[in-house]
């Protein structure tokens, strides 16, 4: 059992909680992601690694509730256990085995749409701690979506924060702020890192695209066993079938067959969409029989 020692909303939608963890914490690396099941009867989730601290054993998610298991997870609170937490899973962050004396002369933008807050974290972190700074770019729809804005400014070399609707710093996407620092402020960057919705990560690479700027996504949207048994996030990269959990989640954006990876991506609302349902409506709920009033 995983006991709950933290739980914090972070926006309107987002929330973070802090596990005692101590195996998974001593080797999980940014990037990876884990396996989380409120209990034994739980649906598996698998959510991105946010933070961790090896001394303590502590292991920090970070989450939005939209299917049945993360509202679930939300039911519990601060000094609860949770079933399972299986991990470290997934491939670690590249920067990661990289030398840290090459990355410094390097100019690196990270993207953060939405809860790709989360997982891009980690990342700038881990660069800090080596003496790496790095740009970083966190858009939401609006202000009270926004979370980490301090933990990300301690942590980022420039942070540029942008609102959809103007409600915080400035008006307009992410892909926006990328043209502005390129063409207006004379940015060069030598690679791009880029974690949010699927949309968002999806017209990121055509923006970087324009510019040679090469881009790496995180395939953790379309994940759902988190093994490769399931299937459910088989890709076509290049001209090779990789599967997000195991070969990823992180890939070179521009060889990412888009169309068909939202397109798998849709699949599983349907289902998961009737599941939500019959959980909030409880006894109440008939299945969209018609005959209810």
């Amino acid at each position: 059992m995983y006991k709950i020692t933290k739980k914090e909303q972070l926006s309107a939608v987002v929330w973070l909680m802090e596990l005692d963890a101590p195996q998974v914490a001593a080797h999980c690396e940014p990037g990876q992601f884990v396996i989380v099941r409120t209990s034994e009867e739980g649906e598996r989730v698998p959510l991105t690694i946010c933070d961790y601290n090896r001394e303590t054993g502590s292991l920090t998610i970070v989450f939005q509730p939209l299917g049945v298991a993360t509202e679930k997870l939300l039911e519990y609170g601060v000094g609860d256990e949770l079933a399972d937490v299986v991990g470290p899973l997934g491939l670690a962050s590249e920067l990661v085995d990289e030398d840290p004396e090459v990355l410094k002369n390097m100019k690196i933008l990270f993207v953060a749409g939405g809860v790709g807050t989360a997982p891009v974290y980690p990342q700038v972190k881990w660069l800090h701690e080596h003496g790496v700074d790095a740009d970083v770019i966190i858009g939401a729809r609006n202000k009270d979506l926004l979370f980490f804005e301090n933990e990300m400014r301690a942590v980022a070399g420039n942070l540029y924060i942008t609102t959809d609707d103007g409600s915080y710093v400035r008006k307009g996407l992410v892909t926006d702020v990328i043209t502005d620092l390129i063409e207006n402020q004379g940015k060069k960057y030598d690679r791009c890192i880029c974690i949010g919705p699927m949309i968002m990560m999806k017209f990121c690479t055509l923006t970087t695209k324009k510019y040679d700027l090469p881009t790496i996504v995180s395939m953790n949207p379309i994940m759902v066993d988190g093994t490769g048994m399931c299937g459910a996030c088989r890709l076509t990269v290049g001209d090779e079938i990789k599967f997000a959990c195991v070969d990823g989640p992180e890939f070179d954006g521009h060889k990412i067959n888009w169309a068909e990876a939202m397109k798998r991506m849709q699949m599983y609302k349907t289902e998961e969409g009737r599941a939500k349902l019959a959980y909030e409506e409880g006894k109440t709920h008939h299945g969209g029989c018609g005959h209810c009033h």
